[in-house]
């Protein structure tokens, strides 16, 4: 790898450490779906109307859209949302990496080298050591399932960026900001409409109608920043 190569992915994940600290932010006045669908809105939107489409197929496009961006991102969001502290959540969404390297195996032969076994291997056992220790931290009598269901939903969200992953292989040579801009307009209108099912047309009135600054700050940034810098490098 290059050095400027080495940078580059130094800084995505300084910007994506930085990101959790802003959904964190973003999630203390408004619902964690309707939240995932402001956000990519202002992903997609304006740029959308200026950034030439990727030359892939729209099913590639659609498939980025709707697995790595409203899949891992809906579950993420909602994990936080239910108690999973910003600190824990990105150790727990790199559960990606096992999910990235069985897909990968399964549905483009691409198949890990014994060194990349023996790293998943560990990390799943880090995955174990760190529910364990949620489990222990628990104040007496609380609920075993208040701890596990948000960890679990976050393990989830990994399972569908390594979908996301092993779809994106198929744009290898697409512009990466195409990439993110135009697969982000598949994201805003599921979520909205799961939402609405999940938590009631009420609720999703009200997050609306109270979105505060908190809001804001963590659409920029996870929009503009995380999204449209990081996923593009």
């Amino acid at each position: 790898m290059k050095p400027r190569d080495t940078l580059l992915a130094l800084l995505v994940a300084l910007l994506w450490g930085l990101n959790f600290l802003f959904i964190d932010l973003g999630l203390r006045d408004t619902l964690p779906l309707v939240f995932v669908a402001l956000r990519f809105a202002a992903v997609a939107f304006p740029l959308v109307f200026f950034v030439p489409r990727p030359k892939v197929g729209w099913k590639v496009v659609a498939g980025i859209g709707l697995a790595m961006s409203a899949g891992q991102f809906g579950l993420l969001f909602t994990a936080m949302h239910l108690g999973l502290p910003a600190g824990l959540a990105p150790v727990a969404l790199q559960a990606q990496m096992f999910f990235t390297i069985g897909l990968g195996a399964l549905f483009l032969r691409e198949f890990p080298t014994r060194k990349q076994v023996l790293g998943s291997i560990l990390g799943i056992a880090g995955l174990v050591v760190v529910g364990l220790g949620r489990v222990a931290s628990l104040p007496e009598g609380a609920a075993l399932a208040g701890v596990l269901v948000p960890l679990l939903i976050c393990i989830a969200a990994g399972f569908a960026w390594g979908v996301g992953n092993v779809i994106s292989r198929s744009a290898s040579g697409a512009s990466g900001l195409g990439l993110v801009v135009h697969s982000a307009l598949w994201v805003p209108l599921p979520m909205l409409g799961l939402s609405l099912l999940l938590d009631g047309p009420a609720a999703v009135g009200d997050a609306f109608a109270t979105l505060g600054p908190e809001t804001w700050w963590g659409i920029a940034f996870t929009a503009l920043v995380a999204s449209l810098v990081g996923y593009s490098i």
